[in-house]
């Protein structure tokens, strides 16, 4: 039938295929994950009771009005009662089989067809191994369920509106539907369908002539049902439902890989069918209609195409006679020697002819013979002699139709008109206007090429089509099972399982193609000879074994094997001939139905065997019917088996401890056997106790569903449209950033430039740091971090072993933050002199490097002058002075002497410094979001006197663009941003990169999207006006590859937003726009720095390494990976190191100071 592993309990997705193949045993494939925590049951504790549990000798079961009832076994009862038992319980399900030496054939067949318990537990495992198989791009060739991605990616959510087109390929049928959504819940859609038959050996005819068919049939009906106001639709979309196997790459794009039920069209297979259908759609649009098509099929006997026959070699036509279809039919039967006279058609219309005597015929000028009479009875009561038997139902009938008060005695209806009231509506002439009600121009008036453009946008199979179906009137539906001649299932996916498709973010449809399931062997030992014998004689021997235990084309089948086999027992139709039992197809699935739904015991039984030429005594009469229940019952318990299956695997996917879900349902079986439903609830229930389905019957089959597919693609669409419309301006380009990098490199070299240094947005601020740390630096160095109302007191030791710290955290009270300079430095100081005591080092002169976070003006190694408090200091007498004599002051008027300041810097240079101990090539440093510095030749740093050496340049980048240079790349929501800051239009580089600010920027992207109606269908949400609501920190959690959309609504619900399972999918992708954007906007500026150091050196190629901090790129799950790949592709010719620092601003300043005291020492 056409229609991976679990996600690690870490939140990331794993990353290659070793972690996925870790995944997968995880999954419970061994039996190990789906017992215990409501993961199903283990084959040894007794089951939970449901609807239906096996235990031991008895098992509780609902009759079929509902109430319970305990069946006991005993070794003496009636064979038939123990039968019963058997075959209620699903026909299948046994907790154990008994020896089998002293049964009889009929008990031992019938055992032969039950399946234990712990069976059907191994069975799910190995389904649910095969799936995985199925979704992982390195297994699924290998895999027998297919796990095909379908491409479809939402159900519908009911603001789905417009006109759209379904056609439905079905086993002998072309079925055309054409639906009217109104954006209302979907809850009255307005539909109309006509169905064509196929015409007699065009399913094993070329693949064109088939398609060029079915557009026929789509351009015929759009011509009976579109009308004038079809000229102001210029387009029709069409969903195609067909129920073969294909390779799927697009919504709209599906290779056949194989025909089956009995379809054999050439030059198909390997094609893209939806190219095929379209082809010749626009050919019924360019008005050659059946030039190629018709007369292909209608010349295959000849084997000769019509396309190769001229005008000139077609014979002279005349035509000789014209007869109604009455008069045909009387005509066909009198052929082959039989003698006919009369001829009833009995159809859409009813009409009568017959051989009348010719001289009765008066309005005829013939006198002698006979003449066929055309009667024309469907008029007969047009006088009124039919009133007193006309109903009130048929004068309304008759007054509804295009001729009221004619054609009374038309029997039957029209088909079509049939079709229209079963689907809600009235007549063929009301319904095709109500679209032209406006102008009364009939349909019949349009030809093809006046109709509008259709085109093809989806394609799926029946399974697909029927959970779309069911997905309508506000029920939503993930998961579909056809039950058919073929049996088949689909479900939505967690969209990063499913590898052998490029999406990875929300859900997808997944065609599973579960028939396969089994042509590896595994299903071997449940395979029974009657199993055996049918798959022998298929098209397809070994292959679809799942679906030949379980599909209603074999379920006869199997019967009649059955049947024959206990015959050569002597259990069954003893001393009679059963030769028409071995004419294969004899016994039909039908008659299966016929024989186990029947409420007259044996007497219809016999009736139908008794039909196909056999004398069933009563005893054959009830082994027969116990027969086909355990076949049935068979098939119901292994269709729950795989549901089973689908279902725990989508629990644990999805990380639930339960799931609760609509599953849609169709196909014969499922219609026909009443009990199907009861057993696929009961036994999937036993199986995978933990979920918890509610059948929904798909109405109108799946050629709705197809429609729905298309609505929903074309409302995906148009949501795809606007989103992008928003999100573009993020979005940035290859020359944007090649952009940003020139400007960065412009605004440095300005900055350099002693002239231009005071107008430039990037300062490149010299640090006095001329060395980086080489390995050779040993002792103990103290080092001081001041940045707010805590501050950290550390001692480094660096030995030939390594680096080792101790620290501690003392309290600046805020009153000595906003007293005197001198009582704050004296506090600073007498914390310095405890923890040196603490430590013993107080008879120790330690260089000590002090990392002071606030605004200064560095004019030495250790002299920076305070240009202004932030962060909530006002100490008086400190602006303007230099910081180090401050605190060098203090430690005097203490009598400290116990340290030695011999460096100031910032964070930036500490980061730098504290990896370049581990790496000697680290010669930048980088607080993501924040600032940079490098080490650049001196004769560049125009500011500072000297051209020999390096020195670390402290760039401040989170003022680029402050200028207006970068003016061009700030949005509508950057400058929203940037106005309710405490700075606004400063340092505008760092509120596009920052994490500080990217959460605002996601929040303003938010708001635009719900006033678009982009998010929660545009309901308000007074929460996200709230400034600051969104943080930076939501961005890495729901950008977490592996993190389950139902955590992210979770963490949504948490800022009481009310998100969908597609507003979880939106909010993600916005949250990925902007950190995206701030990662390649950093390493744009960091190609600027390191082609410039490249270039400084005169190098081909540049080896560096980059020590980096920062909460962004340390906890974002992508930032780092977007940074590394964007600095690859802006700068190929620098092979670039990042080294995660550790304490840049703790163990970073204590390395400058011990640099700074290895120079002095080299100097002495």
């Amino acid at each position: 039938m056409g229609s991976r592993s679990t996600r690690p309990r870490s939140q990331q997705r794993p990353s290659s295929g070793e972690d996925r193949a870790d995944q997968r045993r995880n999954l419970g494939v061994d039996g190990s994950r789906y017992v215990g925590r409501s993961r199903g049951p283990s084959p040894s504790p007794v089951p939970e009771l449901g609807p239906m549990t096996v235990m031991g000798q008895s098992c509780l079961v609902h009759d079929r009005r509902g109430s319970l009832r305990i069946l006991h076994r005993d070794e003496n009862m009636d064979p038939s009662l123990s039968m019963e038992v058997d075959t209620r319980v699903s026909g299948s399900v046994l907790s154990h089989r008994r020896d089998s030496s002293h049964t009889t054939p009929t008990q031992r067949a019938l055992r032969s067809l039950s399946i234990p318990l712990e069976r059907l537990h191994v069975m799910k495992g190995h389904m649910m191994e095969d799936m995985c198989k199925g979704m992982s791009r390195q297994t699924h060739a290998q895999a027998k369920v297919r796990m095909l991605p379908t491409y479809i990616c939402s159900t519908p959510n009911g603001t789905e509106k417009g006109n759209f087109l379904a056609v439905e390929l079905c086993q002998n049928q072309v079925r055309t539907m054409l639906v009217t959504l109104y954006g209302d819940g979907n809850m009255s859609p307005h539909m109309m369908y006509k169905i064509f038959d196929l015409p007699e050996g065009i399913t094993q005819g070329e693949g064109e002539a088939l398609f060029d068919f079915i557009a026929q049939c789509v351009s015929q009906f759009l011509a009976e049902t579109l009308s004038s106001e079809s000229r102001e639709i210029t387009n029709l979309p069409l969903g195609f439902v067909f129920p073969f196997t294909c390779r799927q790459t697009q919504l709209d794009k599906a290779e056949l890989l194989s025909w089956s039920k009995g379809f054999s069209c050439s030059g198909v297979v390997g094609k893209d069918v939806v190219q095929l259908l379209q082809s010749a759609i626009n050919k019924q649009e360019m008005g050659t209609s059946g030039t190629d098509s018709d007369s292909n099929w209608l010349s295959s006997l000849t084997g000769r195409k019509s396309s190769q026959f001229t005008p000139s070699q077609l014979c002279h036509v005349e035509v000789v006679a014209l007869m109604n279809d009455t008069v045909g039919t009387m005509m066909t039967c009198s052929m082959e020697g039989r003698h006919c006279e009369v001829a009833v058609v009995a159809d859409k219309g009813s009409n009568c002819c017959f051989m009348a005597e010719t001289y009765l015929v008066e309005t005829a000028e013939e006198t002698s013979g006979r003449m066929c009479v055309n009667t024309e009875w469907g008029c007969f009561g047009d006088d009124g002699v039919l009133n007193d038997i006309f109903t009130p139902y048929d004068v309304r009938v008759d007054e509804e139709s295009s001729n009221p008060g004619e054609k009374r005695c038309s029997f039957s209806p029209r088909k079509d008109r049939l079709n229209k009231q079963e689907m809600g509506t009235s007549g063929t002439d009301s319904d095709s206007n109500w679209l032209s009600s406006l102008t009364g121009r009939k349909s019949s008036q349009f030809t093809p090429s006046q109709l509008c453009h259709v085109e093809v946008v989806a394609l799926m199979n029946d399974t697909v089509g029927t959970m779309m179906t069911c997905s309508m009137e506000g029920r939503h539906c993930e998961v579909a099972v056809v039950a058919d001649k073929g049996s088949n299932c689909c479900f939505m996916a967690e969209t990063y399982l499913v590898e052998t498709a490029e999406e990875t973010s929300g859900r997808m449809c997944v065609n599973t193609e579960w028939g396969c399931f089994g042509d590896d062997g595994v299903l071997n030992d449940i395979f029974t000879p009657y199993d055996v014998r049918v798959d022998e004689e298929s098209s397809n021997p070994g292959e679809k074994r799942f679906e030949k235990l379980v599909g209603s084309l074999y379920l006869g089948e199997i019967v009649r094997h059955a049947l024959i086999a206990l015959t050569a027992e002597k259990a069954l139709f003893t001393g009679n001939d059963i030769a028409v039992l071995k004419e294969k197809g004899v016994f039909t699935m039908q008659h299966v139905l016929d024989i186990i739904n029947n409420e007259d015991g044996i007497t219809e039984v016999k009736r139908i065997l008794e039909s196909l030429g056999l004398q069933p005594s009563e005893r054959d009469c009830g082994r027969v019917q116990q027969i086909c229940q355990a076949v049935m019952g068979r098939a119901a318990t292994l269709h729950a088996t795989g549901l089973a299956a689908i279902l725990s695997y989508m629990c644990q996917t999805r990380d639930l401890e339960s799931l609760m879900v609509n599953v849609g349902m169709e196909g014969e079986l499922y219609r026909g056997y009443p009990r199907f439903e009861e057993i696929l609830l009961s036994v999937s229930r036993l199986l995978a106790p933990e979920c918890m389905a509610t059948l929904l019957p798909s109405r109108d089959g799946s050629g709705r569903g197809a429609a729905m597919v298309t609505a929903v693609a074309l409302r995906l669409a148009a949501q795809r449209r606007a989103v992008d419309e928003v999100l573009a301006p993020l979005r940035l380009t290859r020359a944007d950033l090649e952009k940003v990098q020139a400007l960065m490199r412009e605004e440095m070299d300005r900055g350099l430039c002693k002239e231009t240094n005071p107008t430039a947005s990037v300062r490149m601020l010299p640090t006095y740091v001329s060395h980086t740390p080489d390995g050779t630096e040993r002792g103990d160095f103290l080092a001081l971090d001041l940045g707010g109302t805590n501050f950290r007191v550390l001692v480094v030791r660096v030995t030939e072993e390594g680096i080792s710290m101790a620290s501690e955290i003392y309290v600046i009270p805020v009153s000595i933050m906003q007293g005197t300079g001198e009582a704050l430095f004296d506090h600073i100081i007498d914390c310095v002199i405890d923890f040196q005591m603490k430590q013993n080092l107080v008879t120790q002169m330690l260089p000590l490097g002090f990392t002071f976070s606030f605004p200064c003006q560095q004019v030495g190694l250790d002299k920076a002058l305070l240009l202004t408090w932030t962060k909530g200091f006002s100490a008086s007498g400190c602006v303007g002075k230099d910081v180090v004599q401050l605190l060098r002051d203090a430690a005097q008027r203490k009598q400290h002497l116990g340290m030695q300041v011999v460096a100031l810097v910032n964070d930036t240079v500490g980061t730098m410094m504290a990896c370049g101990y581990d790496d000697p090539k680290c010669e930048i440093g980088l607080i993501v979001g924040t600032n940079a510095c490098y080490m650049e030749e001196m004769r560049n740093v125009g500011t500072v006197e000297g051209d020999q050496g390096r020195m670390c340049i402290n760039m401040e980048w989170g003022a680029f663009g402050d200028n207006g240079c970068l003016d061009h790349l700030f949005t509508h929501f950057d400058k929203v941003v940037d106005e309710t800051t405490i700075n606004p239009g400063k340092q505008r580089f760092e509120k596009l990169i920052s994490g500080m600010y990217l959460g605002e920027i996601v929040r303003q992207i938010l708001m635009v999207m719900v006033e678009k109606q982009l998010l929660f269908q545009g309901r308000p949400c007074p929460k996200l006006q709230t400034k600051n609501i969104f943080k930076t920190k939501f961005l890495s959690t729901i950008e977490l590859n592996g993190l389950a959309l139902r955590q992210i609504r979770a963490i949504l619900n948490e800022l009481e937003l009310d998100a969908s399972f597609e507003d979880s999918v939106l909010m993600r992708e916005v949250c990925q726009a902007v950190s995206l954007r701030a990662a390649q906007l950093c390493a744009a500026g960091l190609a600027a720095v390191v082609e410039k150091m490249r270039e400084n050196r005169g190098l081909d190629q540049l080896d560096i390494t980059v020590g980096v901090d920062g909460t962004l790129y340390k906890l974002h799950p992508c930032f780092s990976d977007n940074l590394k790949k964007t600095l690859k592709d802006l700068a190929p010719n620098c092979n670039v190191t990042f080294l995660l620092s550790e304490d840049g601003s703790g163990k970073g300043a204590a390395l400058v100071a011990a640099v700074a005291d290895r120079a002095a020492n080299a100097m002495q």
